[in-house]
């Protein structure tokens, strides 16, 4: 059978047509039908640049417009890097949308049915695969599972923390503080050095039932499998302990998870399940859900050194609210066309005029998105790579495609608008469904990241690489401003050109201040160690006198550099240099004692150059007095 490929108007039907013909040849000769449909496209893109077999300048047939059109994603980046800055940052003034591609997660073979139940709403919503099949029963989505099989790695995702139990033998114990002891001796005894949670409930006879969380991975790299096999283990481990010579424990786990997601979620159900009255193996009260996402976060985290099958990827793409839903789905399936040629993948639109979930249960966003799940591996064992520049190549991509399709649409970087890191799911938790979903940083630093980001703080990121394209792109903000006759444009423009010059004049006053300080406290910190092996030894060092008369009169030249220096500021130099003179009191009372018993320092070979060094000390503050003398006039 001879295929046509030029056939079909755009990029998916001539991808979904090569690879049908493909198959139909066997796998004798795929290579070859490949490098034929190369061929035929780049000899169909000739033609088309020639004006066609008719002749004349007029426009080009259908067949030959489709083929002439970048195909792979080379192509695609080249056409995209000749865009320049101000071009995009132009066009986002006249608003056009940022492209948003983001990863939401990676997923095991094994959680492939979960993915793409999630996707396609419980079967709900057909889905539709590289080919441009649409897929809508629930069986067929099963069976992509077996189709995939063959590109998955396939690796377990570890074990990182077990739920256990543990039913302790009547005990008698004379108050809460001792049950608690009691508890993490018993633990502490099966577990070694793991770290752990848990909650106590007092029985009727006496008896204590322990149930909590603990990672399964030891400081010395041995990993419990949270299973009956590990209980038997540390049951072993338990019996012969001290602790067991006392009392009678019986240790059980109930299940296992992977992830700082999964110890966070079964810390927060014990802390509510028995109020609050969790603690860990340290006996530090895990009090609520804060708390409890802290300790898993903060501290265990490191501990658990947890690993996740990376078979495959799910990608989201949105746009704004009001986007045309079919357009952005053409655009959608153009992006995965071309940026996922040769991976297997299946994608759904989640619009909230179809979407089957309900607000309350967080479907109906008010935002047209698309979500891709996508193998990670492809047909020819190429793995794609997720690295900033890749993503950035993707919403490029994305942005073109859009454009093609009628929608306003451009790749934009972060450090264009000084706007804020965004928070990953991993430090957030969800807390409402309604309208735009609410969540709760799981610790001080990841909520302040979430606040900055929902609150449109600005902050520019302080590698200097970073700085020198914001101020590029402040440059370039300027441009536009200037050249527009649009006042909407110019006032746009000139709002984000003033947020970039005020993010960058205070990343510039904070990098001054971090240099001074450290400046100051490295010297301070060599003083000090000075003063205190003096003061061991008896003895003062030659330089000290010039490191006090520093430390109490700081540099005119560097007051003036600094006249608006913040007061907290002030008073950590000012209590740093207390410090120093009062251990500089304290060394001159010892030699003042020292010198009325009658002894001297002079006698000591290492003070014999004192006062010649003391001598060009006081010439060169002297020097530095004239020098600010003659600034001064």
């Amino acid at each position: 059978m001879e295929i046509f490929f030029g056939a079909f108007t755009s990029e998916w039907e001539q991808r979904r047509a090569a690879l049908l013909h493909e198959l139909s040849l066997g796998p004798k000769r795929r290579s070859s039908a490949e490098d034929e449909m190369k061929r035929r496209l780049k000899a169909m893109a000739e033609l088309g640049d020639g004006g066609g077999a008719g002749g004349g300048s007029g426009s080009r047939p259908k067949m030959q417009r489709a083929a002439a059109r970048p195909i792979f994603a080379a192509d695609t980046r080249a056409a995209e890097a000749s865009r320049s800055i101000e071009a995009r940052l132009a066009a986002v003034a006249q608003g056009s949308q940022p492209a948003v591609v983001k990863m939401a997660s990676y997923g095991a073979g094994a959680r492939v049915g979960a993915m793409l139940n999630y996707v396609s709403r419980g079967g709900e919503l057909a889905v539709e695969n590289e080919n441009g099949e649409r897929i809508s029963s629930r069986e067929d989505l099963a069976r992509l599972r077996g189709d995939w099989n063959h590109l998955f790695q396939n690796r377990a995702e570890s074990r990182d923390i077990g739920s256990f139990t543990v039913e302790i033998a009547t005990a008698a114990v004379s108050s809460d503080e001792a049950m608690h002891e009691l508890v993490r001796n018993s633990l502490t005894s099966a577990f070694g050095d793991r770290r752990y949670a848990y909650t106590v409930t007092r029985q009727a006879d006496g008896a204590l039932t322990v149930q909590g969380a603990v990672v399964l991975r030891s400081g010395q790299g041995e990993r419990l499998t949270g299973d009956d096999k590990a209980a038997s283990i540390i049951q072993a481990r338990y019996d012969a302990s001290a602790a067991a010579q006392g009392v009678a424990a019986r240790f059980s786990f109930q299940g296992y998870g992977n992830g700082v997601e999964y110890g966070a979620s079964r810390l927060r159900s014990l802390v509510e399940r028995h109020d609050g009255n969790v603690r860990d193996d340290r006996g530090q009260i895990v009090g609520d859900d804060k708390h409890a996402g802290d300790l898993v976060q903060k501290e265990w985290r490191g501990d658990l050194h947890s690993r996740k099958g990376r078979d495959v990827m799910h990608l989201i793409m949105s746009a704004r609210a009001g986007t045309n839903v079919e357009a952005f789905e053409n655009a959608a399936r153009d992006f995965l066309a071309e940026q996922f040629a040769g991976h297997r993948y299946v994608f759904a639109m989640h619009d909230p005029a179809n979407d089957p979930k309900e607000e309350g249960e967080g479907g109906k966003r008010p935002h047209v998105h698309a979500h891709a799940i996508i193998t990670m591996r492809s047909e020819s064992g190429d793995r794609i790579e997720t690295t900033p520049h890749v993503f950035r190549e993707w919403r490029a991509t994305m942005a073109e495609k859009a454009r093609a399709h009628g929608i306003a649409m451009e790749m934009t970087d972060r450090r264009e608008f000084a706007s804020p890191p965004a928070f990953t799911r991993n430090q957030v938790r969800p807390v409402s469904s309604e309208g735009r979903t609410e969540h709760v940083g799981t610790s001080e630093a990841a909520q302040g990241r979430y606040d900055a980001k929902r609150g449109g703080r600005r902050s520019l990121a302080k590698a200097e690489r970073s700085r020198e394209y914001a101020i590029k792109a402040t440059q370039s903000w300027e441009k536009i401003a200037l050249a527009s006759g649009d006042r909407r444009v110019v006032a746009y423009a000139e709002q984000q050109r003033d947020h970039l010059t005020a993010s960058l004049s205070a990343g510039q006053a904070e990098a001054s201040v971090n240099v001074v300080h450290a400046d100051f406290r490295s010297k301070f910190r060599a003083n000090l160690v000075t003063l205190q092996k003096a003061e061991v030894q008896g003895k003062t060092p030659a330089n000290v006198d010039a490191v006090t008369e520093q430390q109490r009169d700081p540099r005119p030249e560097e007051a003036e550099r600094r006249p608006d220096e913040p007061a907290e500021q002030a008073h950590e130099l000012t209590s740093t240099v207390d410090a120093t003179n009062r251990l500089q009191d304290k060394l001159n009372r010892d030699k003042e004692a020292a010198q009325r018993g009658g002894e001297t320092t002079r006698t000591d070979p290492a003070q014999q150059h004192i006062p010649r060094l003391e001598e060009l000390e006081r010439e060169e503050l002297e020097r530095r007095e004239r020098d600010r003398d003659d600034r001064d006039h």
